[in-house]
């Protein structure tokens, strides 16, 4: 069975509250903190927290994400907290050292982490005081080295992302029925529904004004949970996922798990052919070593916009025949594929589509 662990905003949060409790009263020990995780409970190790002066603390946390592959395994999460009397907000995040920012500058904190630090510091501050957090991951910046962070406009370090505070292996098929619980609740809400691969998908999702109430993730299970929507009596879904990922499903290949199949190259010379490509052209994207490779060789030779159009539409034709085949429904399915860089490189006319529909439903 998969151990579960917690996401990031919730070792900041917990942090941030240890200190917080912390500079109320400077005598007590503490060594873990309860957390609201919206709608879970957690109760939190706290590794150190010490007062900086009469007015502020720190404490640190380590990152635990249990069985899955998080790079931010043991990672050190400190909160320096500052109280002064009461100013405009009670409550005001900014970014330390190794905390992303924006292009605007802003700290890369997302809304479920902000729902987090308010849900659980909002209701212990005084009346006639404010708080500022800021959140420090001395690892950080170099951590987000090995991210695409940079190219989705956060810089200088890791962002407190994600829609739950669980943090659970979405790999494993003992994972399966919680997604498929998850989905359960979401589709009895909305019958329009975002499947999102991974929490780059969940940002762009955000970024096309997606109300976070239809976004559903799918680990890798997506043919599964396609048959579970359209039991549940979706009425679409849209498809949003880095094309590296999603482009499997032009090739009938449902679960994207790269240990269990990949041709994604094959994948992409097979509608280099549809598009009209030489054999050359298909020979040199056999070539590539990667997804994003043969992406960047197709856009030199003005081929990439054709090319995965069709890798689009053929993605929404299986997944729909997928559908029908081992769910007895239908459902309409709209795709969206993104680069490394997050930007939207082919989109069917169904996605734009349910793209307006979501965002008149909010």
């Amino acid at each position: 069975m998969a151990n579960t662990g917690y996401t990031l905003p919730v070792f900041a949060v917990a942090s941030a509250k240890a200190a917080f409790l912390h500079l109320q009263n400077p005598l007590e020990m503490i060594s873990e903190v309860s957390l609201d995780l919206l709608p879970d409970r957690a109760k939190i190790p706290v590794q150190q927290v010490a007062n900086i002066d009469a007015d502020s603390a720190l404490a640190i946390t380590l990152s635990d994400p249990g069985d899955n592959l998080d790079l931010t395994r043991n990672t050190p999460i400190w909160a320096y907290v500052k109280w002064q009397e009461r100013q405009t907000e009670p409550l005001i995040l900014e970014a330390g050292e190794g905390l992303g920012k924006t292009a605007s500058g802003d700290p890369a904190i997302y809304r479920y982490a902000r729902r987090l630090f308010e849900a659980n510091l909002l209701p212990l501050i005084p009346a006639d005081k404010t708080i500022t957090i800021s959140i420090i991951l001395p690892e950080g910046r170099q951590l987000a080295q090995r991210t695409s962070n940079e190219a989705f406009g956060i810089l200088e370090g890791l962002s407190l992302l994600g829609t739950s505070g669980i943090s659970q292996p979405l790999s494993t098929e003992e994972h399966l029925e919680e997604l498929r619980h998850n989905l359960q609740i979401v589709v009895q809400n909305r019958k329009d529904l975002v499947f999102c691969i991974g929490s780059h998908g969940i940002h762009i999702a955000q970024s096309l004004g997606i109300p976070e109430n239809a976004i559903a993730q799918t680990g890798n299970w997506v043919g599964p949970l396609l048959v579970e929507a359209g039991l549940r009596s979706a009425n679409s879904v849209l498809l949003l996922g880095y094309q590296g990922k999603l482009i499997k499903l032009a090739g009938g290949i449902f679960n994207t798990s790269s240990h269990l199949a990949d041709a994604k190259l094959e994948i992409i010379s097979a509608a280099v052919v549809k598009a009209g490509g030489s054999l050359e052209t298909v020979q040199a994207v056999l070539d590539t070593k990667t997804a994003d490779e043969a992406y960047k060789l197709l856009v030199e030779m003005g081929l990439a916009a054709p090319v995965f159009d069709i890798l689009a539409e053929t993605i929404s034709q299986k997944a729909q025949k997928y559908v029908q085949k081992y769910g007895n429904v239908s459902l309409k399915i709209g795709v969206v594929l993104f680069d490394r860089q997050g930007k939207i490189i082919a989109q069917t006319a169904i996605a734009t589509e349910l793209i307006a529909q979501l965002k008149l439903a909010k």
